[in-house]
């Protein structure tokens, strides 16, 4: 039975591999259980499979997926989640910033009774403080605001998860970075520990200033997901009526121009306005009305609950 799955999400990082390889192996073999390592190569157009293969022709622990075209670090992690068959399950990244060293730390903290066990690279930027490390607060402080989960670093891909918590849930764009988020809502118990972190030593950093507008939509998904799934009319109708509330104030405010200061109905867009706004509101409650009738459909055709339960007793 395998109790540890470590899974490597890798593009283009043929420099890199086999360093990370060895210091894997170096703390794996200190620890008391069965593991695998799952790389998983991300459509790679350098020599990364070739180092990959070479590597497993040697250890029949190490495991590689290799993907037809580049899916995106996300898809990666998702891949080594659904064919790893360890109780335990951390992601690392490949370009050894992530320190294999940190792993049994986070595998106490999550001996402690915890669920899901998050990396902070708290001394990260150290010499950007402006250009970086400011940024990166303010970012993180946004998420956890709005996805209602406090972490200093939702971006570390180094975190330990029980499988139990995360078996069931899926994930699109870049959301790999909220697994957290979407395990508190399925009632994971979350902590977080400091990790060590190193400068990038080969190769390019594959984030780039896009990457931050798609986080931005996706905390926007999250939050969604998280707080509306099962109840989308609460969502939709919500800005529904804050529109016809504004459609009133903006009715009354047209007549009262009319009846006290004497402006014509027509000399003002105030009265469009108010008819826009309704419309819009009435578009808005519709909308979830399709909304609740969509999520019936896909509770009652998978026979889903709206509930998950932990355990039972005397059954």
């Amino acid at each position: 039975m395998i109790n540890l799955s470590i899974i490597i999400p890798i593009y283009n990082e043929e420099e890199s591999i086999l360093k990370l390889y060895q210091e894997l192996k170096k703390v794996l073999s200190n620890l008391d259980m069965q593991y695998e390592i799952i790389a998983v190569n991300d459509g790679s157009d350098d020599n990364s499979y070739r180092v990959l293969k070479k590597i497993s022709q040697n250890d029949n622990a190490f495991k590689v997926v290799n993907f037809r075209k580049n899916f995106g670090q996300t898809a990666a992690i998702s891949a080594g989640i659904d064919i790893s068959k360890g109780e335990i399950i951390i992601p690392i990244d490949a370009d050894l910033e992530n320190k294999p060293e940190d792993i049994p730390n986070l595998l106490n903290k999550l001996n402690e009774g915890y669920d899901i066990v998050s990396g902070w690279r708290k001394h990260r930027w150290k010499e950007s403080f402006f250009t970086r490390r400011l940024t990166s607060y303010i970012a993180n402080l946004l998420i956890s605001k709005i996805v209602g989960l406090k972490l200093h670093d939702y971006g570390c891909t180094m975190k330990a998860y029980k499988r139990d918590v995360i078996k069931d849930i899926k994930f699109y764009g870049d959301m790999h970075r909220f697994i957290p988020a979407y395990a508190m809502w399925y009632g994971a118990k979350i902590a977080e520990i400091p990790i060590d972190h190193e400068p990038r030593q080969y190769g390019e950093s594959k984030y780039g200033i896009g990457r931050t507008f798609r986080v931005l939509l996706d905390i926007l998904t999250v939050k969604f997901l998280t707080d509306y799934l099962n109840r989308p009319m609460h969502f939709f109708g919500r800005i529904g009526f804050w529109l016809f509330f504004f459609s009133f104030l903006s009715g009354i405010s047209a007549l009262c121009l009319k009846v006290f200061l004497g402006i014509s109905l027509i000399l003002t867009p105030l009265p469009l306005l108010t008819v826009f706004l309704i419309v819009i509101g009435i578009q808005f409650i519709l909308m979830g009305f399709l909304a609740e009738i969509l999520i019936r459909t896909y509770y009652e055709s998978q026979n889903k609950p709206i509930y998950l339960i932990k355990n039972k007793i005397n059954f």
